[in-house]
């Protein structure tokens, strides 16, 4: 419990009324010192009423990512049969990050719920713990302010910026993100003929050819395909460079590895990611960005293996593209 400014003042008043009734013994002014030290004891139970029987719970959008807001949900649940609850803060707990976002109720009816909503902008990549709530109220009087903590371990990850990047069309002259290669497929080049079996598409029948009665000859199209690009990031950390320096390039690497994932995904590639530490993940339009976004978002750096001092390398992280 925190007494609050006006909580002070209340109390400090109370006081002076109490000496000056105990030193005049005025019958005024211990009425009126009953009746403020009634108000503390009423301002107790009713807050502590308006705390008790409440269930809370957290729901975490599917995904998040830095520079960028997303709502959290805080639902309250009233399970008093006659009591409602007045004036409920409620603050979601994270670990190791100061509190800053609260939902405020006004009033919770007895076996009924209510929803807020907070907007947060996570300013950097990797998990977010939550750990609870801080549910508090200063009902009725505000006088004192009455918390109780319910422990609700809860993560969200959080994907890395990205930011907005124009590509060129493909290469080679292959436009719309496709390109084709040998095999059967339903792409627009014809592969070659063959004569039609049960059980074909007869919209293929290459007419032209199929001169013969009952025998009809099949056109086979070739396999379409989407082109793959390839993406590098070096995660491995040298023993012998500044590591906060090293860090901030890294994570600025991990930034344009993240544009360039989406755009290429854009542009209708898939792409794959490999770190020089032998991790990797891929992806392609269908699937969309979410398995490397995700990768990026829990990647470590890993400290490179000691070597000797004409093999140390003092390289920053660095990222290379190639498509194939």
């Amino acid at each position: 419990m925190r007494v609050t400014r006006e909580g002070k003042y209340f109390i400090l008043i109370t006081f002076g009324v109490g000496i000056a009734a105990i030193n005049t013994g005025n019958n005024l002014l211990y009425l009126v010192l009953g009746m403020l030290l009634a108000l503390i004891i009423v301002s107790g139970i009713l807050s502590e009423i308006s705390l008790r029987h409440l269930t809370v719970a957290r729901r975490l959008p599917p995904r998040a990512q830095a520079g960028r807001h997303h709502l959290v949900e805080i639902e309250v649940h009233n399970k008093k049969r006659h009591f409602p609850s007045y004036a409920i803060e409620v603050e979601d707990l994270r670990a190791g990050q100061p509190t800053d976002k609260r939902c405020f109720f006004l009033k919770i009816s007895p076996k009924s719920s209510q929803i807020a909503a907070y907007r947060r902008k996570p300013h950097r990549r990797g998990k977010d713990h939550h750990t609870g709530f801080r549910v508090a109220t200063r009902f009725p009087f505000g006088l004192f302010e009455k918390s109780l903590i319910y422990p609700l371990p809860g993560e969200l990850i959080i994907y890395p910026h990205v930011d907005p990047i124009r590509l060129a069309p493909n290469p080679n002259g292959i436009h719309q993100g496709f390109c084709f290669q040998q095999g059967r497929g339903n792409a627009h080049e014809i592969l070659g003929l063959r004569p039609m079996r049960d059980g074909d598409d007869p919209r293929d029948i290459y007419w032209k050819k199929s001169t013969l009665p009952n025998q009809f000859v099949l056109k086979e199209h070739a396999r379409e395909a989407h082109p793959n690009a390839i993406l590098s990031l070096d995660d491995l950390r040298p023993a012998s460079t500044n590591i906060d320096l090293w860090n901030t390039d890294f994570e600025r690497q991990i930034r344009e590895v993240a544009s360039m994932t989406v755009a290429l995904l854009r542009r209708g590639d898939g792409v794959t990611l490999r770190t020089t530490s032998g991790k990797s993940s891929k992806t392609n339009p269908p699937i969309g960005a979410d398995p490397i976004l995700r990768f990026l978002a829990l990647l470590d750096a890993t400290d490179e293996p000691a070597t000797s001092s004409n093999d140390a390398s003092t390289e920053t992280p660095s990222t290379r593209r190639k498509e194939s």
